[in-house]
């Protein structure tokens, strides 16, 4: 198992068909125990409990800063420590430019890049008094090629934001024995395309896409996967494109 006796930390884990969820249930399958962070405490248990008793959900918005420092002392009082780090809340909107309010750009950017910047500085010491840690961040395709698909210009610029924390972070946690990465998926089939996306738009989107489909919330758990484990042990500082070739650069 490729995460035996590893205890890892999903955010944005409680939707059932999200990518969140199907990390954790894959770290899971691989040995790990997992927290699964959520703003409904009760929803992120009820998913915790899906996977299977090892594993806890938790009530976190990770716009706080003191509730992610406080979550992240829960887990390692229940589990006795920390590895992993899965930075994957977000919230996504399609608006563009003139149509999006300062309110809309201040909610995508607080949940994605502050999110995973109050996550990762709740959890360094404690990957730093152990000489080791593991963090990855959800980023998109959208920040790779300037929206395009789904994305607002400031969902875009959030997730380039993401991206480039977690670079910065990689050189600067190298030498604690910290890595840092991110993923950028390219449309991924979950229930967040729900009313944002016909069916004819999904088939367009997949047409273009030289492998011919959308991605799976399991294609990016996997990924999440391998840069997680040792199979990645020389692996820093990368965004790993996750897109059936829909945007190769």
């Amino acid at each position: 198992m490729l995460l035996r006796d590893k205890v890892a930390i999903v955010t944005g884990a409680a939707s059932l068909r999200g990518i969140g969820w199907a990390t954790a249930k894959r770290f899971a399958q691989e040995g790990a125990r997992v927290a699964l962070l959520d703003l409904d405490g009760a929803t992120a248990s009820h998913a915790a409990k899906e996977i299977g008793e090892a594993h806890r959900g938790y009530a976190c918005d990770v716009r706080d800063a003191e509730r992610c420092k406080a979550v992240v002392e829960e887990v390692i009082a229940a589990f006795g420590h920390v590895d992993i780090l899965i930075n994957n809340a977000g919230v996504s909107q399609a608006k563009r430019l003139m149509d999006s309010t300062e309110d809309d750009y201040n909610l995508v950017f607080d949940v994605s890049l502050r999110g995973a910047f109050n996550m990762s500085r709740a959890v360094v010491p404690h990957f730093r008094s152990r000489k080791s840690g593991n963090i990855a961040c959800m980023g998109s395709v959208a920040a790779q090629r300037g929206g395009g698909v789904l994305g607002g210009p400031h969902y875009a610029a959030a997730k380039g934001g993401v991206q480039t924390l977690a670079k910065a972070m990689a050189r600067e946690l190298g030498p604690d024995g910290i890595r840092v990465n991110a993923v950028a998926p390219g449309l991924i089939d979950t229930e967040l395309l729900q009313g944002k996306i016909t069916d004819d738009g999904k088939q367009a989107v997949a047409n273009s896409t030289p492998m011919g489909r959308l991605g799976s919330p399991l294609d990016i758990a996997n990924a999440f996967l391998f840069l997680a484990s040792d199979l990645s042990s020389y692996v820093t500082g990368v965004v790993l494109d996750v897109n059936g070739g829909l945007h190769i650069h």
